[in-house]
């Protein structure tokens, strides 16, 4: 009973962290704020606040390493063959927390955080690059080359979800999961047969 006690009062402290976070966000902006202000509008403790997180960029990188890992997590169960499947459960994230992120991803958020999620998604992209049922087979390309095309994916997922949000979600998570994966797609297929040095 006591752990289930203990449990409870985690996650309740953890939520009103979290509701404070982006309060505070959306009033004064994420690099303005700091640990002292969260924990005041959260009414905890700031030893309650450290045991939990090491920081503001803890607290952010908790909340959105869950979906990063859920992301991975996909992958490895259906190897890569359903990508669009895969993607709507990483827009139900961003429902879940669309202030957070609208939030980050807004006026008022973060470079790092933009950047942050920018470098996670292109390791992902690099996941889908190394699997045959989802890719023609590549022909030999630079390895600058092979770079620009995964950034170019993960900025386009970090603008596609910005644009959804500002917007108020007018598409489902399933059906911008199934545009984003068709436009990744068409990307790979042509790039695919980018050859070496062929452009002078």
């Amino acid at each position: 009973m006591s752990q289930l006690n203990n449990d409870l009062r985690v996650k309740r402290s953890q939520k009103l962290i979290r509701e404070a976070l982006i309060d505070l966000i959306e009033e004064r902006g994420f690099d303005a704020l700091s640990v002292r202000e969260i924990t005041e509008r959260a009414m905890v403790s700031r030893a309650t606040f450290y045991r939990l997180y090491q920081d503001k960029f803890d607290l952010v990188e908790n909340i959105y390493s869950d979906a990063i890992q859920a992301l991975y997590d996909s992958v490895s169960e259906s190897g890569l063959e359903h990508p669009p499947q895969i993607w709507t459960r990483f827009f139900d994230h961003i429902t879940e927390y669309d202030r957070l992120y609208c939030a980050l991803l807004g006026p008022k958020g973060s470079p790092w955080f933009v950047l942050k999620m920018r470098s996670s998604l292109a390791k992902l992209v690099e996941e889908y690059e190394q699997n045959p049922h989802f890719l023609p087979k590549a022909q030999a390309r630079e390895p600058l080359l092979i770079d620009y095309v995964r950034d170019m994916i993960a900025t386009m997922m970090v603008e596609t979800i910005t644009w959804w949000l500002e917007k108020d979600r007018p598409y489902s998570s399933k059906e911008m999961a199934w545009r984003c994966a068709t436009l990744a797609y068409s990307i790979f297929n042509e790039t695919s047969t980018w050859q070496i040095n062929t452009i002078q």
